[in-house]
């Protein structure tokens, strides 16, 4: 059983076993086909209009799947690779441990934005960017120039306490844990951290950034901070209307997986 931890808490093999992992996925191409898939889901509709990883209550059994299969990938070249979760409750400053030169890397430079320290930079030649936004092939970020404040512990326990999954009308405009978490209403938490980041994570190709693994990690790991709070509740809507996932409906581009089969995170995996 996998064992996920806080980036605060890997030892420098598990961090040095995690990024060699990534690397080796995009050496192979497999990483680029991450990306692809994000970018082409991030807004909502498929060709039959239905909404399915972002702005709608699937939003967190996507992510949860699709986390699970880049883990999954992982585990192929190393056994021994988790995700690992990045708080940023806690970890709140472009210095923070995630951010170090043996890891992540750094923030980018003033004028372009590029990563220029870490194993992710350009200039190590190990991290093309092959799926892009825009012209440019290396990695970006503004670390806190578009938000100023990452979420806090405080505001991450309001969004826990909503005691409804989701809502009507099952969209951006929602009154409910889902939403709140995704930050369309409420404190904004998913989103705000993407825009603090910067850089490609402003963009469907987000995943371009390693960090949006640790990122999303943490989001899988508030929606079981919520399950485990809220027992009584669970995925709405059952029967969905036209354009919403239901709770046994199957999510895209998978053909064989339900928000359902996503509830039970502990059939993959638990948490530190």
């Amino acid at each position: 059983m996998a064992v996920r931890k806080n980036q605060a808490d890997l030892s420098a093999t598990e961090r040095r076993n995690f990024v060699s992992a990534v690397l080796e996925l995009k050496r192979l191409g497999s990483y680029d086909q991450f990306v692809t898939t994000h970018n082409a889901f991030i807004m909502s509709d498929t060709d039959d209009g239905e909404r399915t990883g972002h702005r709608s209550p699937s939003f967190l059994p996507w992510h949860r799947r699709f986390l699970l299969q880049f883990e999954q990938a992982l585990q192929d070249i190393d056994a021994s690779v988790t995700l690992p979760y990045w708080d940023w409750t806690a970890d709140r400053t472009p210095e923070s441990s995630l951010w170090a030169d043996d890891f992540l890397g750094g923030d980018g430079r003033s004028v372009d934005g590029r990563v220029t320290t870490g194993p992710f930079a350009f200039n190590g030649g190990t991290w093309p960017l092959n799926v892009r936004v825009d012209g440019r092939t290396f990695l970006r970020r503004s670390l806190g120039d578009g938000a100023t404040e990452l979420p806090t512990r405080d505001e991450v326990d309001e969004v826990l306490a909503t005691p409804t999954y989701d809502a009507p009308p099952w969209n951006s405009e929602s009154e409910s844990f889902r939403n709140y978490v995704e930050g369309w209403q409420g404190p904004n938490l998913h989103n705000r951290v993407h825009v603090w980041v910067g850089g490609q994570m402003l963009s469907g190709a987000s995943p371009n950034d390693p960090v949006f693994w640790l990122h999303h990690c943490f989001i899988d790991k508030l929606w079981a901070d919520w399950q485990e709070q809220h027992p009584s509740a669970s995925y709405v809507p059952v029967d969905a209307p036209s354009g919403v996932i239901g709770l046994r409906d199957t999510m895209k581009p998978w053909n064989d997986v339900t928000p359902e089969d996503m509830l039970d995170h502990t059939k993959f995996y638990t948490y530190q």
